[in-house]
């Protein structure tokens, strides 16, 4: 892919992350458990581990987890964001490149989901220094489940939609 094609397509994908980040962020989540979201983004991180490289995975959750935190949240924010979302994307890269055969792109989300809520809660004890935090993770596992499984849905759609544009 040329250079600036490539360019192009990882910015588009960026401002849509980030325009799924602030809509999520307007949409009530009826889990009083912070920490706890839909998690939207994460569909197009999956598109980007989908057509794009491992580079470009990591360019874009990393732009995206430090634009969302200037945009509303400081550093705590980008602390349990980065955190979660650089182990999110490390587990579905993995999943993705050696065993997209076992696992579907509904599969790779859900692991996607769990990694990011176990990478906050480690960040969450680091910061509170302590482990009582812990008693956070079978609400914040179960969310990631369900979650994982929506964006999951969404993703593969919008993948197969996007796979007869021959836009990437």
């Amino acid at each position: 892919m040329k250079t600036t094609k490539k360019l192009v397509l990882l910015s588009l994908m960026l401002s849509q992350a980030l325009v799924l980040s602030v809509v999520e962020s307007w949409i009530p989540v009826p889990v009083p458990v912070p920490g706890v979201k839909l998690g939207l983004a994460n569909i197009i991180t999956m598109v980007i581990i989908a057509f794009m490289g491992t580079a470009d995975t990591f360019i874009l959750v990393v732009l995206r987890c430090l634009l969302t935190s200037m945009f509303g949240g400081g550093i705590s924010v980008f602390l349990f964001s980065i955190a979660g979302g650089l182990l999110s994307a490390v587990v579905m890269l993995v999943l993705h490149k050696k065993f997209s055969r076992v696992f579907s792109v509904v599969g790779i989300s859900i692991a996607g989901a769990i990694s990011h809520n176990i990478g906050q809660i480690m960040v969450a004890s680091v910061i509170m220094k302590e482990i009582s935090v812990l008693g956070y993770l079978p609400v914040l596992l179960i969310s990631g489940i369900i979650t994982g499984c929506f964006v999951g849905f969404c993703s593969s759609f919008l993948i197969e939609a996007l796979k007869k544009t021959n836009i990437f």
